[in-house]
């Protein structure tokens, strides 16, 4: 276990820089490529470790994958075009995206594959998969019918579905849409708003999807068994990975920072919103559209003051995996912020809602929290000069990182456990630290 000391606040600054990749999108890039016709070419996919099992599966999976002056090509042989043998076994490690969404393309195996995870993805509840996929036609095996490990058989015989998605999960959603790809006929989601990078996918490969956006619902549709050709595509920066950097130049005195090229997707830019609402003021510059994606550079400087915000829930789902980046914001507000209906938190790569409160706490930040809802008394003042140690997270990439831009803004002496778990989402992380000046 590696563990990082922090006993120094990081100095200000005045910088531009890029973030790695984006995660959803990359490893969706990925998984569709690998149903195309023919090689596709994807530039600044980053190294992480969710994305090494995309690829390390889908090589099991008989998909060539190879990399050349930095640039990712995939060697496609159509939908369900997978070539392997009897009985293997495709490890997703810690990756839910990758896990759940390969079940979506699968439900045409003719042999039964084993999906396993590491001990946080095994926690992870799998049902919401589950239960979609066998009306498909799949069949599943399972120890306790909900978690990792698992096996799925495929089916010939597949129907088209009528799915109702009302968590607001972007990965629930995609592993039906990547099932009914290989399902004749037309497949139905009514779906709560939420992440939508398959279906903008798909609109720019021309595949035959029919998106109708209502207040509350998307409905999408979609006409199985049409084939789509190679691609080549550009992977924009993350917006998860910005966050870190964003709260971090915003806690300090007289910081100033761009970061070019990053995702600005409207179903990903909820924790955009809440911050500005807190008094964040942060902005979109040179605003484009790449591979059918919105993309721009993002400014950000210090603020001296933060209010209070009573969260709107309609934003949850676009701000789901940055809570933990807003609540260290809410710690520095003047007065009380609520967050409710935040349980999907819970089954996150940790009871983060949980974890969160015991961080909190530990800073000397008064809180209210149950399984859904969490209340954060702010304190503008707080500074730290004790030893705060933070370990036991279930090597949560998002709670270290977190902990980080906290001991860096806010003082005192932090020993973080699990440096590691960070390479599996943003693995640039630290070297981006050093290059806006702290010295690790």
């Amino acid at each position: 276990m590696v563990k990082i000391v922090i006993q120094k606040k990081i100095r200000d600054f005045d910088k531009i820089i890029n973030v790695d990749g984006d995660k959803s999108i990359s490893i969706r890039a990925l998984l569709i490529g690998s149903q195309s016709y023919g090689i596709c070419k994807i530039k600044n996919l980053p190294k992480s470790g969710d994305i090494l099992s995309t690829i390390n599966g889908l090589k099991k999976l008989g998909i060539n994958i190879f990399f050349r002056n930095k640039i990712c090509f995939i060697r496609g042989n159509g939908l369900n075009g997978f070539d392997y043998k009897k009985n293997i076994v495709i490890d997703a490690g810690n990756s839910g995206t990758f896990a759940r969404l390969l079940l979506g393309l699968l439900v045409r195996s003719p042999h039964t594959i084993k999906i396993k995870g590491d001990k946080s993805l095994s926690r992870r509840d799998f049902q919401r998969i589950i239960n979609p996929l066998k009306k498909f036609g799949a069949k599943f095996v399972s120890n306790n019918k909900k978690n990792l490990p698992l096996k799925i058989l495929g089916s010939d015989y597949l129907k088209p579905i009528n799915y109702l998605e009302e968590r607001g999960s972007a990965q629930c959603k995609s592993s039906v849409i990547f099932a009914a790809l290989n399902t004749p006929g037309k497949t139905i989601i009514n779906a709560k708003k939420s992440r939508n990078h398959t279906e903008l996918f798909l609109k720019f490969l021309n595949f035959p999807i029919k998106i109708i956006n209502k207040k509350k619902y998307d409905r999408i549709e979609i006409f199985g068994e049409n084939y789509f050709k190679s691609f080549s595509y550009d992977i924009p920066g993350d917006l998860s990975s910005s966050a870190f950097f964003i709260v971090l130049t915003l806690l300090l005195k007289n910081s100033k920072l761009k970061i070019k090229k990053v995702n600005i997707n409207s179903s990903r830019i909820g924790f955009i919103k809440i911050i500005n609402k807190m008094g964040a003021n942060v902005k979109f510059i040179n605003k484009r559209k790449v591979c059918g994606e919105q993309l721009a550079d993002i400014c950000v400087s210090s603020q001296k003051k933060f209010k209070p915000i009573n969260c709107p829930t309609e934003l949850n789902s676009n701000a789901i995996d940055e809570f933990l980046i807003i609540f260290l914001l809410a710690s520095k507000a003047s007065g009380v912020s609520t967050f409710r209906n935040l349980e999907e938190l819970n089954k996150k790569e940790s009871p983060r809602l949980k974890l969160a409160s015991v961080i909190l706490k530990k800073m000397g930040i008064k809180v209210k929290v149950n399984n859904t809802s969490i209340k954060i008394f702010g304190n503008p003042n707080l500074k730290l000069n004790k030893e705060i140690l933070i370990n036991n997270y279930h090597k949560d990439h998002r709670v270290f990182m977190t902990s980080v831009v906290a001991a860096l803004c806010l003082g005192g002496k932090w020993i973080i456990d699990d440096v590691e778990s960070h390479m599996s989402s943003f693995p640039s992380f630290l070297s981006i630290l050093r290059k806006i000046g702290y010295k690790l």
